[in-house]
């Protein structure tokens, strides 16, 4: 009977093992002579001993076999969020030590403790040849390995599980530390890459990884189509050897990628996010260029006359920095998208819409707010109290370009982004019913791409390029002496009807200024609001000047009245009424 017992658990134990070494005999991790990868070895067939033997073992565990690495000063990955969070990432430690002993390049692969000489290798094969399995001395640019993953970690970063949610799949060791072994089975490539999980749609990184709102984000549920360049960005950036299985392959959607759309979690571009790229943007870009159906062409907004400045300090850029004055100015695409929030909600002004969704903005007082909650709460960022938001593109009477201050609905006049217009029955121009006193609008009503839906183009929305200055998605002619025309002032006229303004229904000098004297409506208007003039009035001093008594002023004297004290065009006004 106790023979039968030995016979029925030896079946048993075979049948385990056979299951289990099914997956590594045909992976590249088998680098016996009989071997299905590149790299084996002349004449050894033992397929365990590369790593394990239960003779002359190395002391580590598991009956660890081969020699270790001598390297005492990897460069290990670093990040001021990993700062922040007062997370202390370590020379590697535990199993990542041991899958180092290999894939760092500086031991022979056949150097084994079990042995008085090296395994010997096919084609003069000694150490880890140069390319996707050798990780090399250098892990900055490859994901943490051997830090504390603890829940006191968890409490002070919201956007990881807590270790007791981990799936029972992926494991951290005994001590807590989170090693190569959490993602990798060295043992079973079923799912490629040796991973211990399928990672269609990120399953694996979501199991630690819980980032705000990427559930429902645009980019976790997107059907777009896979394009080519996409895939061999991901191809060509992933660890994996020739005759591995590429996971990835099988995605279709970008749904299905996930993270790795613009993540890698080694050899990373852009170290210090593990980005795909070293430059930011290009992240983004790889789709959204017009090369998937569901992706209009932002990328080429960005080549015309007006950009945000993307490719300027974008390595600057941190989720922990200054959100009105980072230690270097600039902006990048992260700045106005977080791409696990995106989607494709709709709002209405001043909301902000789901493509701004999770950024940090400054409120109308001057506040930061995260998540913002209006979309002009993301553009005072930059462009409010910001110390070095630049210079006006008008020079004023009354300058300002803080446009927290201009927008202030305390103003005697301004453009109704934070709020309706103060002018409640003054605005016989407006084009209804697109347009009334009682609208609010958005930055992006001006500010946006001269080829977008705004202008009826096929074009990407938003306010990444234009060919018109500053930003604008018509044109706005803002020097003298031009002819008047629908395209000179076109950005006026998208609101103001061109007829009614040159008609003289709120102002009766409205065509002999614009059409005779050939004046610009930015040299008496304000397009974002004054503190201390009503309509918007508030004067271009290369054309306006005081005039003989040394007065500049307007003064609003009741509906459609005023008078001007000013010289304009060689005319001087003194007290001068309408």
């Amino acid at each position: 009977m106790k023979t039968f017992h030995k016979y029925i658990f030896g079946l048993l134990l075979f049948a385990a093992v056979a299951a289990r070494a099914e997956s590594i005999v045909t992976s590249v991790h088998n680098l016996s002579v009989n071997g299905s990868g590149t790299i084996k070895a002349s004449s050894e067939a033992d397929l365990c001993i590369f790593c394990h033997t239960v003779h002359r073992a190395s002391g580590e565990t598991p009956l660890w076999n081969h020699s270790l690495s001598g390297v005492t000063n990897y460069i290990v990955y670093s990040s001021a969020r990993l700062t922040a969070l007062n997370v202390i990432v370590p020379q590697p430690n535990g199993s990542s030590r041991l899958c180092l002993s290999c894939h760092d390049g500086t031991v022979a692969l056949g150097s084994v403790s079990s042995r008085t000489l090296p395994i010997n290798m096919q084609g003069g094969t000694t150490t880890m040849p140069a390319g996707a399995d050798n990780l090399g001395t250098d892990l900055s640019a490859d994901h943490p390995i051997s830090f504390i993953y603890d829940s006191a970690l968890a409490s002070r970063d919201s956007e990881i599980k807590d270790p007791g949610q981990l799936n029972g799949v992926v494991k951290l060791d005994k001590e807590s530390r989170l090693q190569c072994t959490a993602c990798h089975d060295p043992h079973n490539n079923q799912f490629g890459n040796f991973l211990v999980m399928d990672n269609t749609g990120s399953a694996l990184c979501l199991a630690c990884h819980q980032p705000d709102s990427w559930s429902g984000s645009a980019h976790a549920i997107s059907p777009a189509i896979v394009s080519a360049a996409l895939v061999a960005k991901i191809s060509g950036n992933a660890k994996i050897s020739p005759s591995a299985k590429m996971p990835v392959a099988r995605a279709t959607t970008l749904a299905a990628v996930g993270c790795e759309i613009c993540h890698v979690n080694h050899a990373a571009g852009g170290r210090k996010f593990l980005m795909q790229s070293d430059v930011a943007e290009q992240n983004c870009f790889v789709c959204h260029n017009g090369s998937t159906m569901l992706q209009k062409d932002v990328a080429s907004d960005f080549q015309k006359i007006s950009v945000h400045p993307i490719t300027l300090n974008g390595d600057s850029h941190s989720p922990d920095e200054d959100p009105i004055n980072p230690p270097e100015r600039h902006v990048t695409c992260a700045d106005c998208h977080n791409p696990h929030a995106a989607n494709k909600s709709i709002a209405v002004a001043p909301n902000i819409s789901g493509a701004m969704a999770g950024v940090t903005g400054v409120t109308a007082a001057g506040g930061i707010i995260k998540p913002a909650q209006k979309e002009y709460e993301v553009c005072f960022r930059c462009h409010a109290d910001s110390r070095d938001r630049g210079e006006a593109t008008v020079m004023r009477q009354f300058p300002q370009t803080n446009t927290r201050l201009q927008f202030a609905t305390g103003n005697q006049s301004y453009h109704p982004v934070e709020a309706a217009g103060k002018n409640s029955t003054g605005v016989p121009s407006l084009i209804a019913p697109a347009w009334t006193v009682n609208s609010v609008m958005y930055c992006t009503d001006c500010h946006n791409s001269d080829t977008g839906p705004g202008v009826g183009g096929s074009g990407a929305k938003g306010p990444h390029g234009s060919e018109f200055r500053p930003l604008l998605e018509r044109d706005l002619v803002m020097t003298d002496y031009q002819s008047e025309n629908p395209s000179a002032y076109a950005l006026c006229y998208k609101c103001h009807n061109r007829s009614v303004v040159l008609g003289n229904n709120s102002f009766p000098f409205h065509n002999s200024h614009v059409v005779t004297d050939k004046t610009a409506c930015t040299t008496c208007h304000d397009s974002h609001g004054v503190v201390n003039t009503p309509h918007l009035v508030n004067f271009n001093t290369l054309y306006v000047s005081p005039n003989s008594l040394g007065v500049l002023s307007y003064t609003s004297t009741g509906v459609f009245k005023g008078v001007c004290s000013l010289t304009c065009h060689g005319v001087d006004h003194k007290n001068t009424a309408y």
